[in-house]
């Protein structure tokens, strides 16, 4: 298991290196944690590496434990040369709509980092930015392993700031489902209603 693992992380490390070498400057990856969930925050992060950063275990932060989340976002943030979080809540995501708040929250991420790339690798097929070259990569988290770290990231932020609000909502769980519409969460929502968290433009079906 450890022999496919470190084959895995291998592979997405010299995608990226395949692309250094055809193109100079910092490469940045950006992915982003929340676009599905009822409630709560989308989160994205960026992160730029030096050429010769290398982290095992890297890769789509889905296939991976809660626990080694944890574990590479100490590695990541460590070893980065720079990263940002981009955070869009859930009033304005009603109010813009998940796709622009997701490309909102990737573009604050971009700013809040303290170099500028040269190009940007994201997970997905819909950022643009006007000031850096972009290349848009769908499933990147699994290809790229700048986006494979930034999707960690990403995800560890938000699940960090969903704890958080459990505290403030007892009747929900989302130190468990992070608001994503699981048939507890719906249960929750049908006995206790919406919380001041959750997008009310991601209507239910039995409460619409």
């Amino acid at each position: 298991m450890e022999q496919k693992l470190r084959k895995r992380t291998l592979k997405i490390f010299r995608y990226d290196n395949r692309i250094r070498k055809k193109k100079s400057g910092y490469l940045c990856g950006i992915d982003e944690a929340g676009r599905g969930p009822l409630a709560g925050p989308v989160v994205a992060a960026a992160v730029i590496f030096s050429d010769d950063v290398y982290i095992e275990g890297i890769f789509d932060s889905k296939r991976l434990t809660p626990k080694k989340r944890e574990e590479l976002y100490k590695y990541i943030t460590d070893s980065a040369l720079s990263w940002g979080i981009g955070i869009v809540d859930s009033k304005q995501i009603d109010k813009l709509n998940i796709l622009t708040a997701t490309k909102m929250a990737m573009s604050s991420a971009v700013k809040k980092l303290k170099i500028k790339p040269s190009m940007i690798l994201v997970d997905g097929n819909f950022f643009c930015h006007d000031e850096y070259e972009v290349m848009n990569i769908v499933r990147g988290d699994e290809q790229s392993f700048s986006i494979a770290a930034a999707s960690i990231l990403a995800k560890v932020t938000r699940d960090r700031i969903m704890r958080e609000y459990e505290k403030q909502f007892p009747g929900y769980k989302f130190s468990v489902h992070k608001g994503y519409g699981t048939s507890a969460h719906i249960a929750e929502i049908m006995e206790c209603g919406y919380s001041d968290i959750h997008r009310r433009s991601f209507k239910i079906r039995s409460l619409e």
